[in-house]
């Protein structure tokens, strides 16, 4: 595989928080001054080519891939779908693991899940379910995520006290993303009963 996909690669699935270019060399046993060349071709190759909607983001010595400016206004669209479309399972999945265990990090969410979680939290932000909270204080200072009142208003709580309980004879190993959107969608299925 050719060193540049790699480093693509690796911009992918960390997401929005990026990676730094340190992360980056110690990940794929590159040089940072190699890392450094490649990240410089990969932001030409962006910018040379109008038919890719992908451009390099860098904020110091931190990474990220995003859609270019002009992408803005369809990309506002997508993400403005009216909340009558079902959310995924994928999302409803982080959703339930953010309103579980929040606050947390979207790599913790992505080890409960056991996969990248990163378009459904922004899904999430974007719809107002989720949101930031402060900063995890570790290299990176990765975002912690909570729910909000809009969560609560969607799914008939008044706070989070009212989530129905989790499984009680689970084991750390046994928690997946499926365990908490049980519990989740079991709240959902009883205000149904309820209408």
């Amino acid at each position: 595989m050719e060193n540049i996909a790699q480093i693509e690669g690796l911009l992918f699935i960390a997401g929005d928080e990026g990676i730094s270019v340190a992360d980056l060399a110690r990940i794929t046993g590159f040089m940072k001054p190699a890392v450094n060349e490649l990240l410089t071709r990969l932001q030409e190759k962006y910018q040379a080519d109008p038919q890719t909607a992908l451009t390099l983001l860098n904020s110091g010595e931190v990474f990220r891939l995003a859609t270019k400016a002009e992408l803005a206004p369809v990309m506002k669209t997508y993400f403005e779908v009216p909340l009558t479309t079902p959310l995924s399972q994928a999302v409803l999945e982080v959703l339930a693991i953010v309103a579980y265990k929040q606050p947390l990090t979207r790599l913790e969410i992505d080890d409960i899940r056991g996969v990248q979680s990163s378009g459904s939290l922004q899904k999430l932000v974007v719809r107002g379910l989720v949101q930031t909270h402060g900063r995890l204080e570790v290299p990176g200072r990765p975002f912690r995520y909570v729910t909000t009142q809009a969560f609560l208003d969607y799914f008939g709580l008044q706070s989070l006290a009212d989530l129905p309980p989790l499984q009680t004879d689970l084991t750390e190993d046994d928690l997946d993303g499926d365990v908490f959107l049980r519990a989740l969608q079991s709240r959902t299925e009883e205000g149904k009963e309820n209408e």
